[in-house]
């Protein structure tokens, strides 16, 4: 394989430019050559490729977003657009693409391959931690500490004016991120779209812990569960005291990525490469058990990664 291309898709992810940074010096260090397609399935569509190479990705490691850009792009629904896609890549001697991004974007790479027998490899990347047969993917670590962040300095004030603060934060089908958040910040409760909330028996708990002596109240809210409008609402008038309500919102998606996303990156990235190589496609780079792996888009794809239902079990215990 002689020429690759690399794009970003979807939401952005922090580590995405780790990512990229990997895939394009290992296939250069192979004699690869590789485009760079801003702006997605949109820019493949439009051909807007750049030429990449060890001086393109220096110094982006540590950058959040991505150098590429990202968009939406509805229309690739279609199989005569995924048609014309095929068409522009092989037109500029593409041989092979990695796509970065979440479920969206791994199905699009998933159609280019089994219509139009384009090679691609995918590479996780969504702050949700909701692709199956992974561990983890890119972003997910990185999102979490600025979660962890926010709720900390939150329940500073939280504490000094004896108030009970609504989190909402990032999740539309998974409670991942308000799980392990409130798990590990110590929250009295966390709403998630995995399991129906009960406002009577939730408002009950908060005012336990207030009998108790316990002067903050930390409610973690995913956005998918309810708004954290609607779950201030309902409980205000239950527990008797101030509300106050923080949406964190696409603070979220940003930032520096943590060592463990440059880590996990980097590492998925090179893997991407290495498939291609080899002549393994129609796959994603998943992390199982410490190790990368090639994981079958199709298979990763039919399933729905759940939750671990512990984790939700340990914050209630702990909280």
């Amino acid at each position: 394989m002689k020429k690759i291309a690399v794009m970003t898709s979807g939401g952005d992810a922090p580590g995405m430019n780790a990512a990229i940074r990997a895939v394009v010096r290992y296939a250069v260090n192979n004699d690869m050559k590789v485009l760079g397609i801003r702006r997605g399935y949109a820019g493949l569509l439009d051909e807007d490729f750049i030429e990449m190479d060890f001086a393109s990705v220096g110094g982006i490691m540590e950058k959040g977003g991505t150098i590429l850009r990202s968009s939406r792009c509805p229309e690739f629904v279609r199989k005569e657009t995924r048609a014309e896609a095929a068409k522009i890549l092989v037109k500029h001697g593409v041989e092979g693409l990695v796509v970065i991004g979440g479920e969206g974007s791994l199905h699009g790479a998933m159609f280019l391959e089994e219509e139009q027998k384009v090679p691609v490899v995918g590479i996780p990347g969504t702050i949700d931690n909701d692709i199956a047969l992974t561990d983890m993917s890119i972003g997910v670590d990185t999102c979490l500490n600025t979660v962890v962040d926010a709720i900390q300095k939150l329940k500073d004030t939280a504490s000094s004016h004896e108030r009970a603060f609504i989190v909402e934060v990032m999740g539309r089908s998974s409670g991942y991120i308000a799980t392990v958040s409130g798990l590990v910040t110590g929250a009295e409760a966390i709403v998630i779209p995995e399991i129906p909330v009960n406002y009577e028996a939730l408002g009950n708990k908060i005012l336990r812990e207030r009998e108790r002596g316990k002067i903050n109240c930390i409610v973690v809210v995913a956005e998918g569960a309810a708004s954290a409008y609607t779950v201030a609402r309902h409980l205000e008038h239950r527990i008797g005291y101030e509300t106050r309500i923080t949406i964190l919102g696409h603070i979220q998606r940003g930032g520096s990525p943590t060592a463990f996303d440059r880590l996990l990156a980097s590492r998925m990235g090179v893997a991407a490469v290495e498939f291609l190589k080899r002549g393994t496609s129609y796959v994603m780079t998943s992390l199982q058990g410490g190790k990368i792996v090639p994981a079958k888009l199709d298979e990763v794809l039919k399933q729905k990664k759940s939750l671990n239902m512990e984790l939700v079990e340990l914050t209630s215990l702990l909280s």
